[in-house]
């Protein structure tokens, strides 16, 4: 029997775990002779409670509460905890003062970036070996699959621009030597992660995140969505409330909308480390009834079945699993022009790809709230789109 381990940094409801778990459900629908376990370095999240039976948890005592409760506390308990631990900050003391140094020159410090090694190489190592060991999501889990697991085959992940994302060399210390395949999970993923790592050329594969149709029409359905009683232009968007996410572009953006006298509304689904600042701005731009957060919602399908456009401004994007949801339900979108969603929306055939510049995506907006029978159109060419991607599950397992 093969033993295959998973290792992810957290659990989540975001669009990489989400991914992990189907892509969990069709190897061991292929692969019957197959043990899976699973290690979550934070221990955290709300889909601990969705993995399925057969999967062996390695956390004791797994937390099913939001990652972003009590963030801080948390976060801050287990960086010391690990820190300590293996003296991994000691260890790593270097290359983290390196990489700081190359985020500050870039103009943006992600601490949650440079936490990651610490928290990796601060995490007990697991006695058991393993047939593969599989690096669900760069930063934390592919350096601890990479220094800390005995497997005969190691795959990593990689889901994020990375150049843009804040990783650097001196953070990953080389840990892509110990990985023998990594995929990538759009065309541009990959071409960003080669700018930086060339010398990976021979050993990088595609892999479109799995997504199962039947089970978000089915939770789309039977899910209640608005409460609101809204009679206007409702636009939804999915996704943490971080920098990445560009939602620093919708209050100026719906501001000016709301000036062309539509009646429109702008729902939020998710949540992070950005919530008090978007918060504050959004009072002080006096939009409290016209954009709404409604944090991490367990079952976001109505809202998007529901609503009458998906936004999806961001200022890169690896390959965005609430776009793929939206077109399943056949919705019209509106997303950056960044090379993930270069892969997903085709400009004027079933959506629209525009610069992440203000007057841009106000123009865009304004166009589909005031064309029906386009928004429809779009919405079409999206719902007729195949997500099932049997041949790349038929593959992985082969190479497992």
């Amino acid at each position: 029997m093969k033993k295959i381990l998973f290792v992810i940094n957290t659990m989540g409801r975001a669009g990489a775990e989400r991914a992990m778990l189907e892509l969990i459900k069709a190897v061991h629908k292929q692969e019957r002779e197959i043990e899976i376990s699973l290690l979550v370095l934070l221990n955290r999240g709300e889909l601990f409670s969705e993995i399925p039976p057969f999967v062996k948890i390695i956390n004791k005592n797994p937390d099913s509460n939001s990652i972003f409760v009590n963030t801080k506390l948390v976060l801050g308990k287990l960086v010391i905890k690990k820190a300590v631990c293996n003296f991994s900050f000691l260890k790593n003391a270097i290359g983290l003062f390196q990489s700081f140094l190359m985020q500050k020159k870039a103009g943006k410090i992600q601490i949650d970036k440079l936490l990651w090694k610490i928290i990796s190489d601060g995490t007990k190592k697991l006695s058991e070996s393993f047939d593969t060991a599989i690096a669900f999501l760069e930063g934390g889990a592919t350096y601890y699959v990479a220094d800390h697991v005995q497997a005969k085959n190691k795959i990593a992940f990689v889901h994020i621009e990375y150049e843009k994302s804040g990783f650097t060399p001196s953070l990953d210390h080389r840990c892509y030597n110990k990985i023998n395949w990594i995929y990538a999970i759009s065309y541009g993923v990959r071409d960003s992660f080669l700018h930086m790592y060339p010398l990976y050329k021979d050993k990088i594969k595609i892999f479109y995140n799995i997504i199962n149709t039947e089970l978000i029409w089915k939770r789309a359905i039977e899910g209640t969505g608005f409460t609101d009683h809204f009679d206007g232009f409702r636009i939804v968007t999915i996704g943490r409330l971080h920098y990445q996410k560009g939602y620093d572009m919708m209050i100026p953006v719906l501001k000016k909308l709301k000036q062309t006298g539509q009646e429109i509304r702008w729902y939020i689904l998710g949540d992070g480390p950005q919530r008090k600042k978007i918060e504050q701005g959004i009072k002080k731009a006096g939009l409290k009834k016209d954009i709404i957060l409604l944090g991490m919602v367990r079952n976001p399908y109505p809202y998007l079945l529901q609503c009458d456009l998906y936004v999806h401004i961001t200022r890169y994007e690896g390959k965005s699993i609430a776009i793929e949801e939206a077109q399943v339900l056949g919705k019209a979108i509106i997303a950056s022009d960044c090379p993930g969603n270069r892969e997903q929306i085709t400009h004027r055939k079933n959506g629209l790809l525009v610069p992440f510049d203000r007057e841009k995506i106000f123009q865009a907006i304004l166009e589909l709230c005031k064309d029906k029978k386009q928004r429809e159109q779009y919405g079409k060419e999206n719902a007729r789109l195949d997500f099932a991607r049997k041949e790349m599950v038929t593959e992985f397992c082969n190479m497992i």
